[in-house]
């Protein structure tokens, strides 16, 4: 079983199942800035949409551009309110019969609830639940290459974002994708539990440090990506949330898009999701003032470790980078830097809403 071979690495495994540290947490992210690892994911959900309907169904549902999608393409979306609301950061692998989408823990079923309330008698879509029959993990780092190299899967090195390979291992199928839901390069593996040990020892065997979700929190919250419960709320719009990449401008109606259109025709948007260098740790959800005394925003998350960090949203009449800020009472302060997953512009290029 693939949990006995991640116990041989050194795994400690929650009762719920979820990888939270292999014990070399400093070491891990150590190898996410300089060289590469390889983080358990297993317990985020994995969605197959099928159906000759499948792509407009997602087109029609969450922000991205779904229908121009060819076997081994990809992209991020974003599931949202009719409010643009957000409810959850996806990536799409298109193939040849289905879509898979790989969504976060929280999500996960009522992701799927939501997706078969919007199937219409005459449309041609299924929503699967695949979770419990593959694992998931992903590589990431600078030396993610040179894994990718020894494994005999250069042929994705230098590919957009998405694009995705099959093969097997073990006689079982493997899919390979470039990307690793960070900004740091990497590759996401989505693989049968029949070949999930072998594909994981593989990698390992090529450099890889092996790295849980303690230390994957935190190497999320330094790359700015919002996650469900915390950046991603029925508080917080997809815009506010630094998401334009996943929104194409071009697409037409779909689920939340008026309110998009509004927000950016008007320059609508109000607040905006920062990094924060702190001083100390801070419990989320604690209010944010200006040095002056302006309520500013609010924390939504923040590394347990020095040197502390965390993301918060910011009112944008407020300020941003550079800012400096009073956390709760003022005995932690922080000061708004930017972070590479936040973005303030279309993918497009269009014009920047500051």
């Amino acid at each position: 079983m693939f949990q006995d071979v991640l116990l041989e690495t050194g795994a400690q495994i929650s009762d719920n199942g979820i990888v939270q540290t292999f014990g070399n947490d400093e070491e891990a992210l150590k190898a996410a800035d300089s060289g590469c690892a390889v983080i358990e994911m297993s317990h985020f959900g994995r969605l197959r949409v099928t159906g000759d309907d499948r792509l407009r169904f997602l087109h029609n549902q969450s922000t991205a551009d779904f229908l121009p999608l060819k076997d081994g393409e990809g992209c991020d979306t974003v599931f949202v309110t009719n409010t643009a609301r957000t409810i959850d950061l996806a990536t799409a692998w298109a193939m040849n019969t289905a879509v898979i989408l790989l969504v976060s823990p929280e999500t996960r079923h009522d992701l799927i609830k939501l997706l078969n309330k919007y199937i219409f008698f005459s449309d041609k879509v299924e929503v699967d639940d695949i979770t419990e029959k593959t694992s998931y993990f992903s590589i990431v780092g600078p030396q993610s290459d040179n894994v990718m190299r020894q494994l005999k899967l250069e042929s994705l090195i230098d590919k957009p974002y998405g694009t995705h390979v099959h093969y097997t291992a073990n006689g079982a199928p493997v899919t390979v994708g470039v990307g690793s839901g960070l900004c740091t390069k990497g590759y996401s593996f989505l693989v049968s539990t029949a070949a999930a040990g072998p594909v994981w020892t593989s990698i390992l065997k090529c450099g890889a440090l092996p790295m849980g979700s303690s230390a994957w929190e935190r190497l999320r919250i330094l790359q700015g990506r919002p996650v469900p419960g915390k950046e991603l709320t029925d508080e917080f719009n997809v815009l506010e949330a630094g998401l334009w990449r996943t929104i194409s401008q071009t697409k037409g109606c779909y689920i939340g898009q008026e309110t998009v259109a509004r927000l950016i025709t008007y320059n609508g948007v109000k607040q905006h999701l920062h990094g924060v260098k702190l001083t100390g740790a801070v419990e989320p959800g604690t209010i944010l003032t200006t040095r002056d005394g302006v309520k500013a925003g609010k924390l939504t998350s923040c590394t347990r470790e020095a040197p502390y960090f965390g993301l918060c949203y910011i009112r944008k009449q407020c300020g941003g980078p550079g800012l400096e800020i009073k956390i709760g009472d003022g005995s932690v302060t922080g000061i708004l830097v930017q972070v590479p997953g936040l973005a303030r512009e279309l993918s497009s290029g269009s014009r920047t809403v500051t």
